[in-house]
């Protein structure tokens, strides 16, 4: 009996040590298992996480803060923090995707075990367990193909975001970055295209309803299927009760509200100004350092000086405008000159036929580009009385070759003609006659002076605007001289932000360069305002403008190219018409006398509306400018035995200094006092009184 008692004693103590044993290397079993879960945790953290960028929407805004475009990489997403999406969605979506959200480490086991289940049943891959952690890694960082190494991955990535991230900014990245079909990625831009509101803005049904969605956006999109789509807000309702989040009755009363859905037809942010945000995006690339990768996936934030409601003022009318039979194509561009805003810009009839925007095309200006020239000539001794005589003229160029100039329709006044009747009647051999004594190299000086960036030669046809230049050079061109000479380059962007609302770049003041004197400028504004009265080339078109104006027109050879440059003292607008190609000049060219009173009409239209909300403004004048009375015949002061007196303006010290000598004893006509019955339009007269 001892014996057996010492065995089972032995027994017992070998029990004892082999159980000892056991818990010892359990213990290092333990500690082995925590190290390598601790090296795995720093594993986890050490190395880098790939870097999530969602990628945003670029907005662009006109000058009065609405969006006219929107730049992408084919995701069109706007990001919003976490505080300005509604609680309803942000529990609306944890309910139907993840009511664990808040209470496990990424990965939910409970759901994964019942996938692994049915995934072993079927043979393959078929049901999803993902957490909203799991697929925004999946959506972040891998494809959406269901295999079990990509799950892997999709785990490691998982622990990875949680290490690094508050459950918050997790939830954030997700509602930002997860598809709601219609091309809407984010629940902002989902908000905008299925209901036309920011998501601050929706209310509980119509958060239910969008976090429905991404678990099958073709199929429960309410444009898709209506039935489809409340049947799954149903559901989420439902779930939104379970989780305690709202009652059944709220559930109950936002499953029956009527919801009012955007027009899926109308694209959202439908580009409002294409040629303009084109150019926009050219000038970010190239002028402010904005890579293309960046335009395109950052969301930044460009504020613009396009007047939204002149450009569509300007699209309108030209829609109504132009002949619908003939592919006639225009380009418009407006700028404001004492800012150089540029305010409307137009490249083109239809910007879904041609991107090509025209405002930069190289094009003849013709008698567009006469100003430049007379400017030069004010300033080399040239008055608005000196007289040449026009006559049919053949003129040599410095290789002796006979250089012909003609008249529109051939038409001559056979007698000597000044500045102003040279100006209104756009009369080409005055223009060639000045250019050459003046000097050809002083027009190109003048040119290059206003903005004109092209090529102009020393050549007689300059005079005639035989070189090639751009609507937008143009545009600037008279822009200075609406600005009394101040030059300032046209500006399209005010402000670029980053999605964070850090700027980048902000215009705060306004560089002018003073080209021409105040006076020189008032002069040539009021010589072109004589353009649109009686006898000028745009005289059919004064009955539809009720304010002061000033321009010139500009026809090429073969009606090639239209022109109207003008301007008010608030806006400078140049509008171009003509042909892509000679074949289709030839082909319409029985049309183009028409199309030359179309332009005008258009321009004149269009000014006249988009200047309906400002009262009429009369070009202030500056100092150094003279103002007399002149005999037209002679070029001399008027007396009052002159017939057609007209009051004439000149920079001070090149007015005349002798009286109208052929007719006598009459007293000299001062601008103080003289009562004119002369037929003059409205405005006129108040030009006149304002400047006596």
């Amino acid at each position: 009996m001892g014996r057996y008692d010492e065995l089972e004693d032995f027994a017992l103590y070998r029990f004892l040590r082999a159980v000892k044993r056991m818990i010892k290397l359990l213990f290092l079993l333990l500690i082995v298992i925590g190290i390598l879960i601790g090296m795995f945790i720093v594993y986890l953290k050490v190395t880098p996480l790939p870097n999530p960028d969602i990628e945003q929407t670029t907005l662009i805004y006109s000058l009065d803060g609405k969006v006219i475009d929107t730049i992408d990489s084919g995701e069109k997403r706007i990001y919003v923090p976490l505080s300005q999406i509604p609680k309803d969605l942000i529990h609306a979506t944890l309910a139907i995707e993840d009511r664990k959200f808040y209470h496990h480490f990424g990965l939910d086991p409970i759901r994964i075990g019942g996938a692994i289940i049915a995934d072993l049943k079927s043979g393959a891959k078929v049901q999803g367990a993902s957490t909203i952690t799991q697929q925004l890694a999946k959506n972040l960082y891998l494809t959406h193909e269901k295999t079990w190494q990509r799950k892997m991955k999709e785990a490691l990535l998982t622990a990875k975001l949680e290490l690094k991230y508050s459950k918050d900014q997790i939830l954030e990245m997700y509602l930002n970055q997860i598809y709601y079909g219609q091309s809407a990625y984010g629940v902002q831009m989902a908000a905008s295209i299925y209901f036309n509101k920011n998501v601050s803005e929706l209310n509980l049904a119509e958060s239910a309803m969008l976090a429905g969605i991404p678990k099958g956006p073709s199929y429960y999109s309410p444009f898709k299927s209506l039935e489809k789509a409340k049947s799954r807000q149903k559901l989420v309702l439902q779930a939104m009760v379970e989780e305690g989040y709202i009652t059944q009755e709220q559930a109950d009363e936002a499953y029956h509200q009527q919801l009012t859905f955007a027009n899926p037809n109308e694209r959202s942010f439908a580009s409002k100004a294409p040629y303009f945000t084109q150019y926009i995006e050219n000038e970010l690339i190239h002028h402010y350092g904005i890579s293309e990768q960046e335009l395109h996936s950052s969301g930044l934030k460009i504020y613009t000086t396009l007047d939204l409601s002149m450009q569509e003022t300007a699209e309108k009318l030209l829609k109504e405008k132009l002949p619908k039979d003939r592919p006639l194509q225009v380009a418009l561009v407006s700028i404001e000159p004492s800012t150089g805003f540029i305010k409307t810009m137009i490249g083109g009839r239809d910007f879904r036929e041609s991107q090509f925007n025209r405002v930069f095309a190289k094009r003849q200006p013709g008698s567009a580009f006469k100003p430049i020239l007379y400017l030069a000539a004010l300033e080399n001794g040239v008055t608005p009385v000196t007289q040449q005589k026009s006559e049919a003229t053949v003129f040599y160029q410095e290789n002796g070759k006979e250089y012909p100039v003609k008249n529109f329709n051939d038409q001559y006044p056979n007698r000597n003609i000044d500045l102003r009747f040279a100006i209104t009647h756009s009369d080409n051999i005055y223009a060639v006659k000045t250019h050459l004594n003046i000097g050809m190299d002083k027009v190109v000086e003048m040119g290059k002076r206003l903005g004109i960036e092209s090529k102009l030669d020393p050549i007689p046809s300059l005079a005639l605007g035989s070189n090639l230049v751009t609507p937008m050079e143009m545009t600037k061109a008279y822009a200075t001289i609406a600005n009394q000479g101040r030059k300032i380059e046209p500006t399209a962007i005010l402000k670029i932000e980053d999605h964070e609302g850090n700027i980048l770049y902000e215009k705060k003041e306004i560089e002018e360069t003073q080209v021409i004197t105040p006076a020189e400028a008032f002069v040539m504004t009021y010589l072109l305002e004589g353009v649109f009265e009686p006898g000028g080339t745009a005289a059919s078109v004064a009955p539809i403008l009720k304010r002061p104006v000033a321009g010139k027109t500009g026809t090429t050879n073969d009606y090639r190219d239209l022109w109207l440059i003008g301007y008010t003292p608030q806006l400078v607008t140049t509008l171009w018409t003509g042909y892509d190609n000679d074949e289709e000049l030839k082909k319409y060219q029985s049309h183009r006398s028409q199309e030359s009173q179309l332009t005008k009409e258009i321009w004149a239209e269009y000014m006249e509306k988009v200047h309906q909300s400002s009262a009429p403004q009369l070009f202030s004048v500056p100092e150094g400018v003279v103002s007399l009375y002149i005999d037209p015949q002679t070029g001399k002061i008027a007396n009052d035995q002159c017939p057609n007196p007209r009051l004439e303006v000149f920079i001070e010290g090149t007015e005349p200094k002798e009286s109208c000598d052929l007719h006598k004893g009459g007293q000299l006509l001062d601008p103080n006092k003289v009562k004119k019955t002369e037929k003059r339009s409205f405005w006129s007269r108040m030009k006149n009184w304002w400047n006596d």
